[in-house]
């Protein structure tokens, strides 16, 4: 079937499950995805092959959702941000099947479930494992593999097993390197300031936002 051209309505593949009727314009959903009721996908959203979104599962507008991926109830994916093919997701930190007669009573309820943010703009690399509960931070980039047990702050480049930050990036993905605690980018030209491991966009003698 030849690919539509990009316009204001939303695009579902024939070959598409979507349930959901909280879909925004222009938003584009590829072969053998499932979107349950409920979903909330915001506009110009472009989400690939094979994926999965569970009732709950909140996603901003300009994402994009490689193949492969599976967002369930309790993930938010902020405006802008990138989740490369394969890339884990959980939200029980503690997890037991809720038929194991031992563990029934536990998931009686909603209290089980344990939330995480992706923030505007920030990247996820392919097959990496976010754990439960943690908040990656605006702009930060998480590297292809990395196994993201606490939080990441933003603009942080993080990478291994646990994920741990070794750089800092750009709002436009490139990586900065400061000196005595400044930094331009050297792809948008872009100012920064590092204070501690808070990083913003300077404007001036004083930081215009500290994300």
């Amino acid at each position: 079937m030849p690919i539509e051209p990009m316009n204001s309505e939303v695009y579902v593949h024939p070959e598409a499950i979507v349930e959901s009727e909280h879909i925004g314009e222009g938003t584009r959903i590829w072969a053998f995805t499932h979107v349950m009721k409920d979903v909330s996908i915001g506009e110009n959203c472009n989400v690939g092959e094979h994926c999965f979104l569970e009732t709950g599962a909140r996603v901003g507008s300009n994402v994009t959702i490689k193949n492969g991926n599976m967002i369930w109830d309790g993930v938010t994916l902020e405006d802008g941000t990138f989740v490369g093919p394969g890339v884990f997701f959980t939200n029980d930190l503690y997890p037991r099947s809720p038929r194991l007669p031992q563990a029934r009573a536990r998931y009686q309820g909603s209290g089980w479930r344990v939330s995480t943010l992706v923030k505007h703009g920030a990247s996820i690399g392919a097959g990496a494992v976010l754990v439960a509960g943690i908040t990656v931070g605006g702009f930060a980039m998480v590297g292809a593999g990395a196994v993201v047990t606490k939080d990441v702050s933003p603009h942080a480049l993080v990478v291994g097993n646990p994920a741990r930050c070794i750089g800092w990036v750009c709002q436009c993905g490139q990586r900065l390197n400061f000196e005595q605690q400044q930094a331009k980018c050297t792809e948008c030209g872009a100012p920064y300031v590092r204070i501690g491991d808070l990083i913003g966009r300077e404007k001036g003698e004083r930081i215009a936002t500290i994300l």
